[in-house]
């Protein structure tokens, strides 16, 4: 089973206004940390330190395969 770890940011300003940039896709989640770190301190992320997300994903698996079930 491969993986491959997804990075990215969101700024919730809340009021509906989010904005979510994916920053990229890593074979590893050190990986993941590593391109964080190099992208901290640029603008919009440095206001928004804790929006950073690293998600990990299945390669060849379905997500949301029932859709949108609320």
């Amino acid at each position: 089973m491969q993986k491959v770890y997804l990075l990215h940011h969101i700024r919730d300003e809340g009021n509906a206004d989010e904005d979510n940039k994916e920053i990229g896709t890593y074979t590893s989640y050190k990986l993941a940390e590593e391109a964080k770190n190099r992208v901290k301190d640029q603008p919009g992320f440095i206001d928004y330190p804790n929006g950073f997300y690293i998600d990990e994903y299945v390669i060849d698996k379905d997500y949301w395969a029932d859709g949108f079930n609320d």
